[in-house]
């Protein structure tokens, strides 16, 4: 369970933490809250500082019914960020989160490590051959749709069955174009019902078949504040219990916006091996 980031080889045997920045004004828990270079900067030190080993970048909400944007301001809020970033702190492993080839291309070429694409190529089919041609780690989400539809294509006649198939189609062709380092992401609220969410999560070791590092994403989502009758703002507590469950099933990777809670939470969860 080892990738290769920039020639660094990243051990996931103990679980890793990924911190996540939005460059957006809309995402859902933490849109516009880091719109100039002091709040990045700070919060990529905080991040850093709290143990997390990524720190996965993204410029186009991929909330449900989440607006357009365009590939050109994509880049334009990516870019710099990513420069600004690694101006800093020179060291740090950034993962981009996006589906475009086009914005992949030049996030690589300014510094990124990793490829976080909530379609997994579905959206672009150029992605695959920018992932083989830098050779950097793909992380594959599973996704039907588009963030504009995908709450309307939720049903499934055996969701972990098709989610398998789905993800061994994706292997295969990455294999098949000689990319090395991949991760698998179950994509918890991509076209998926709240009970659906909670099928996934129980079922989660079974991807492991897959002999694959998995990325487990639940951080303040609905599936958490919907659940307990709360907000965004108030599911880290439930985060906190979901995260520990997605780590007894398997889990090698969790992408949070609150670092230092996921990061006790391996912490214990590693006395118990």
């Amino acid at each position: 369970m080892q990738i290769n980031c920039k020639g660094q080889l990243i051990d996931l045997s103990i679980p890793k933490v990924m911190g996540i920045l939005n460059v957006t004004p809309n995402s859902f828990f933490d849109g516009g809250k880091y719109k100039n270079e002091e709040q990045i900067i700070s919060q990529v030190e905080k991040m850093l500082s709290e143990g997390a080993t990524f720190i996965d970048i993204g410029a186009y909400s991929s909330k449900p019914s989440a607006e357009f944007v365009s590939e050109k301001e994509e880049i334009e809020r990516i870019v710099p960020a990513i420069e600004l970033i690694l101006k800093h702190f020179p060291q740090t492993l950034l993962s981009i989160d996006t589906f475009r080839a086009e914005v992949a291309k030049p996030s690589i070429e300014s510094g990124a490590a990793i490829i976080n694409d909530i379609a997994a190529g579905e959206l672009d089919d150029k992605m695959f051959k920018v992932i083989a041609k830098y050779n950097v780690p793909y992380i594959m989400m599973h996704m039907r749709g588009n963030p504009q539809t995908m709450q309307s294509l939720t049903q499934y006649n055996d969701i972990i069955k098709e989610m398998l198939f789905y993800f061994s189609e994706k292997v295969k062709k990455a294999r098949s174009l000689g990319i090395n380092d991949l991760i698998l992401d179950p994509g918890f609220g991509f076209a998926k019902t709240t009970d659906q969410n909670y099928e996934v999560l129980q079922k989660m070791e079974l991807f492991n078949l897959l002999e694959l590092p998995v990325l487990a994403g639940v951080s303040r989502k609905s599936m958490i504040y919907k659940t307990l009758n709360n907000t965004a703002q108030e599911a880290l507590n439930g985060t906190t219990v979901l995260n520990t469950i997605a780590l007894t099933k398997g889990a090698k990777i969790l992408r949070v916006h609150d670092v230092k809670e996921a990061m006790e939470c391996v912490t214990l969860f590693s006395k118990l091996n």
